[in-house]
């Protein structure tokens, strides 16, 4: 699938270039089998950041890859990002990509064996901005949303097949100093691109161009229908389904997410009665099952994970909360799923550990954590 997805960007990769202007993994792992993939998290750590890795066991547990932190050779904010998406793994599985907000920068690292990462020459690069936090890919096409009040935009660049990042001519779409967009994505074909702006609880929404530039869509930036709309994710089996998490609505239990049908010209329009309410406080991070058959919102402000049901018209059901871990609940951000859809994993911030989880369909059930480096103040989560 990854193939057939990347076919299409790269023809015309050549032409967004032309426009371009250690510690080893504890005995104990050996009790586990691995499942072959890999899990990795943006540190943010002040000064020169770091990105750690972890190996995936079959039981979805994990230990670290050996080496692991690894150096990003940007620098991070040593504070939490209010984002989603600070770091993505490329749809050809060969490289990391991570934010560096202490630096507005971007860096790129290759996957090496066993799930190590190396920084590619001239892997460090600026991210077109002030403080990026949040990016996403598809096919070789990158934009990367920026939130600081100097600098506050979406930029694109060109991913080559070495690993460099060109930024891309014309690309670069402005947004006020207060937006302080919060997500940028891309749908699953690359035909449309949304990002969040969290400070004016507006929706951006592009169709993206043949040669890699964004159009508005007629109305774009759309207002959301809760304060701070903030984490989103495309529907895996549905290109045309967005679902936005409402994370500031004032008092407590008062957190909704948002279902929208995205147009061709990438206008949005609320499916059935949007929003949907969780009971919760502060739904901010989304994932979505790769059945495109439940969605998980992790509330920060009451340290849970509202399970949801998607209707084929995108509609959603709450089916209940799944409390996070006494010690890491309140305070838990960013949710990924292993590839093969049977363990999440949850950002527990505030005790600088993942959770981790067994997915049951729309059920969870927590199974334990592990740590996360000495230093880190994680903001995104990756797999492969």
């Amino acid at each position: 699938m990854h193939d057939l997805l990347r076919k299409w960007p790269r023809t015309v990769l050549a032409g967004l270039l032309a426009l371009a202007g250690a510690a080893a993994v504890p005995a104990a792992a050996a009790a586990h089998s691995s499942r072959g993939g890999y899990v990795y998290v943006n540190d943010n750590t002040a000064g020169t950041n770091t990105v750690a890795a972890f190996v995936q066991h079959a039981d979805g547990a994990l230990t670290p890859v050996p080496g692991s932190p690894f150096d990003a050779g940007g620098a991070g904010l040593g504070t939490g990002l209010a984002s989603q998406g600070s770091i993505q793994v490329s749809s050809d599985g060969r490289y990391v990509l991570a934010v560096d907000a202490g630096s507005d920068q971007i860096s790129v690292l290759r996957i090496e064996r066993g799930g190590a990462l190396e920084l590619v020459p001239g892997g460090v690069v600026s991210s077109g901005g002030a403080e990026p936090v949040s990016v996403t890919e598809h096919g070789g096409l990158v934009y990367v949303a920026n939130a600081g009040v100097a600098g506050a935009n979406y930029t694109g660049f060109a991913l080559s097949e070495a690993g460099r990042l060109r930024p891309l001519a014309g690309s670069t779409v402005q947004l006020p100093a207060t937006a302080q967009p919060g997500d940028v994505l891309f749908n699953s074909t690359g035909t449309r691109l949304v990002g969040t702006r969290v400070g004016t609880s507006q929706i951006d929404s592009f169709r993206v161009s043949f040669d890699g530039r964004l159009i508005p869509a007629p109305g774009s930036p759309f207002a959301a229908q809760g304060l701070g709309p903030f984490g989103s994710e495309f529907r895996p089996t549905n290109p045309d389904q967005l679902f936005v998490s409402n994370a500031h609505n004032v008092g407590a239990g008062t957190g909704t997410v948002s279902a929208f049908d995205v147009s061709r010209d990438g206008a949005l329009f609320s499916i059935g009665s949007s929003p949907f309410t969780d009971g919760q406080t502060a739904p901010c991070w989304v994932e979505i099952t790769h059945d495109g058959e439940f969605l998980f919102a992790v509330n920060t402000g009451s340290g849970s994970i509202s399970r949801y049901a998607i209707a084929a018209n995108g509609t959603l059901t709450l089916q209940g909360s799944t409390q996070v871990s006494a010690q890491g609940g309140v305070g838990a951000v960013d949710p990924r799923l292993s590839e093969d859809g049977r363990t999440l994993y949850v950002d527990e911030s505030r005790v600088d550990a993942l959770g981790v989880f067994a997915v049951d369909g729309g059920q969870l059930t927590q199974e334990g954590s592990v740590a996360l480096p000495a230093g880190a103040t994680p903001a995104g989560l990756a797999v492969r």
